[in-house]
């Protein structure tokens, strides 16, 4: 009775304050873009108080789920998280830095199915889990199939089940070096969503509409409260040239997309929304000037969040 009666105060506090409870927890496994190769893109993903995790990219896994081990996030062996915690993967683009943890530590996973859209599965298939490069752990692709994995490819701006899981996701493309095609996915848990965004370039860069269509999507979320946190890159300090940006974003280009983002959700709805930085590339003084950079120009009032391996966040 007495539980019963705190979880009612402890919900009405937060009704009052404006506050919500936790509705997703992640698990970073990887922070970084460029060269450090145990400390790539890929961040765990389950609704609250849930074992139930899909990896977003698998740049680093193994290292990652050591680190997380470390820091007291799972209390059971890495083998066990791999095996059990984590149900699925979802690839945003089949370059090696988001991809190659997965494929690493495929011999020693058990089986669950890696989503991706069709350009992206055929480039894991015909590169990677072609039974040359890398066994065929798929169900599907050249070479003998092993059929550990379910490649399942998902067609984009369409909602689906996430296998094992009591979530939901939608791909939306982007474009990393047009005509290369990367993707965001829109993981949702009841009424509550989380982003996450792949590498990117920005839409006057790649001569694309990719982000202007995906933030229209989500501006209605964002003014219902409704999306608790978006993960999106910045590789590259102001100074890098727009002639080298590669497809990602400088924090001028990222404050010129979320300006276009604001002028959808109004001048105050981007206020306290929790934006995770990532994919920010060695060396370490470009990932400090990176930071300052973005604090600096913060005049829409977002709440920036800095992840760090194996430390988890909750949203």
């Amino acid at each position: 009775m007495k539980s019963t009666l705190y979880l009612l105060l402890f919900l009405i506090s937060n009704m009052f304050y404006g506050q919500q409870a936790p509705a997703f927890q992640v698990v970073p496994l990887g922070v970084k873009g460029g060269v450090d190769e145990t400390n790539l893109s890929s961040y765990l993903v389950a609704p609250i108080h849930t074992n139930d995790f899909v990896a977003l990219d698998a740049g680093t896994i193994h290292a990652g789920i050591e680190k997380s081990i470390e820091n007291n996030i799972f209390n059971v062996s890495a083998s066990e998280v791999l095996k059990r915690y984590i149900k699925g993967y979802f690839i945003s683009h089949a370059h090696l830095d988001h991809v190659s943890g997965l494929i690493i530590n495929s011999p020693a996973d058990s089986s669950k199915t890696v989503y991706a859209t069709q350009k992206c599965m055929t480039m894991m298939q015909n590169h990677y889990f072609n039974g040359q490069t890398w066994a065929n752990f798929g169900d599907e692709g050249p070479g003998f199939q092993i059929k550990r994995y379910h490649f399942e490819t998902l067609n984009v701006k369409q909602e689906i089940p996430i296998s094992n899981t009591d979530m939901h996701v939608t791909a939306f493309p982007l474009s990393h070096v047009n005509p290369f095609e990367s993707t965001a996915f829109l993981v949702r848990h009841h009424n509550d969503y989380i982003l996450y965004l792949g590498d990117t370039g920005p839409d006057a860069i790649e001569n694309s509409q990719d982000l202007k269509h995906l933030w229209t999507t989500i501006a209605p979320l964002i003014k219902r409260n409704q999306l608790r946190a978006m993960f999106i890159e910045v590789s590259f300090p102001n100074e890098q040239a727009d002639t080298a940006l590669f497809g990602h974003l400088t924090p001028n280009w990222f404050y010129k997309e979320l300006s276009v983002l604001q002028k959808l959700t109004g001048d105050k709805a981007l206020t306290g929304f929790k934006t995770i930085i990532t994919h920010q590339k060695p060396p370490k003084e470009n990932m400090v000037k990176i930071k300052a950079q973005l604090e600096k120009q913060n005049n829409l009032g977002l709440d920036l969040i800095f992840p760090e391996q194996g430390v988890k966040l909750e949203f």
